[in-house]
């Protein structure tokens, strides 16, 4: 019997080797997109519609959670000098795996995991700490890079001809990213 997995999506592109993977590990995958932190609401609907192009490809479902910018800043807003991979991260990443995990309570999932852990730029155990911290043992620890996941998702958002953001999504990780290409990092 397959066991039923809540999938908190951030984009597209880091959803398509989790998927795959989840899928080949026996588990009934439901991708939850949540990310009250992407700006500005352009760039969140432009990675809504790529990870519903990938729910249609991948033939799985996904519920939208609401786009509650104003929540994610009373949370993290605090940190916003902070460089990425901070508190403001830290604080970002709790927000919305809460959400994902009220979300796995009321549907009866049985267990919940992320693709934030995809990406080389995110620190995968103090993902799974704050996962841990919410859900105890629903929540699982997939470090998705590992294997090549990182490369693999990549190849397959490549022959998917998948937008690929630059930035990580909020506000402040655009601010980063402009002064680094403007060479004032």
């Amino acid at each position: 019997m397959q066991k039923k997995l809540l999938l908190h999506i951030c984009c597209g592109v880091c959803a398509c080797h989790a998927i795959k993977l989840l899928e080949s590990e026996r588990y009934s995958v439901t991708g939850f997109f949540y990310n009250p932190n992407i700006h500005p609401y352009k760039e969140y609907l432009r990675r809504k519609k790529e990870t519903e192009k990938i729910a249609k490809l991948y033939n799985i479902k996904i519920i939208e959670g609401n786009y509650e910018l104003n929540r994610w800043k009373d949370s993290c807003d605090q940190f916003r000098q902070e460089k990425e991979g901070g508190k403001r991260c830290n604080l970002c990443f709790k927000l919305r795996l809460e959400k994902t995990y009220q979300l796995t309570q009321e549907n009866n999932f049985d267990y919940f995991t992320s693709t934030l852990t995809i990406s080389p730029h995110k620190n995968s155990q103090k993902i799974f700490q704050i996962g841990e911290n919410i859900g105890g043992n629903q929540f699982l620890n997939i470090d998705f890079k590992k294997k090549d996941g990182f490369k693999k998702t990549i190849e397959q958002a490549k022959k998917l001809n998948l937008y690929r953001q630059n930035y990580c999504g909020c506000i402040y990780s655009l601010r980063d990213r402009k002064k680094k290409i403007e060479g004032r990092s």
